[in-house]
């Protein structure tokens, strides 16, 4: 069975996180997203909401599985029985730090591979502080995120 982990903070999730997932689920037998903190980033949701909105957003994914963590990736991907990490890339800006993840992982854990994924075009310029910026000023979400997101969202950041 072949596993791959999809980590990220998804803080929150957006349209061009669900463009990754999709794919690479239709490329592996189970493909286990793993919910981090970003210790760069202040997040505005907790780990479970984090957690909640991605099962929502893949409940017809059957194969797609959502998991907190913390620690190392390569001990995370390891426990989860995989061998390989899922990277998405919006635009060449995220290949230098991607490249540098994936020789510091490969450094770790020899076993262990990356694959990246260009998200489709359409959600390249999207990521989760412009995301979190657009809601905070009441602006329009609908192309961005799903549903479900926008929910917490707006709860999150109710227009004054």
């Amino acid at each position: 069975m072949k596993k791959a982990v999809y980590p990220g903070s998804f803080d929150p999730v957006t349209y061009g996180h669900l463009n990754i997932i999709e794919r690479a689920s239709s490329l592996f037998d189970e493909v286990i997203v793993g919910v981090i903190a970003n210790p760069r980033k202040i997040p505005a949701f907790t780990m479970e909401e984090r957690k909640e909105m991605l099962e929502e957003v893949t409940r017809d994914l059957k194969n797609v599985r959502i998991e907190i963590f913390s620690g190392l990736l390569v001990d995370f991907v390891r426990q989860q029985g995989a061998r390989i990490i899922i990277r998405g890339l919006r635009a060449i800006s995220d290949f230098e730090y991607e490249v540098q993840l994936a020789f510091t992982n490969k450094s770790l854990a020899h076993d262990i591979e990356t694959m990246f994924l260009l998200t489709n075009m359409n959600y390249a310029y999207i990521n989760s502080g412009l995301i979190k910026e657009i809601a905070s000023l009441g602006g329009k979400l609908d192309d961005l995120v799903p549903d479900i997101v926008k929910k917490y969202l707006k709860k999150r950041f109710p227009k004054e």
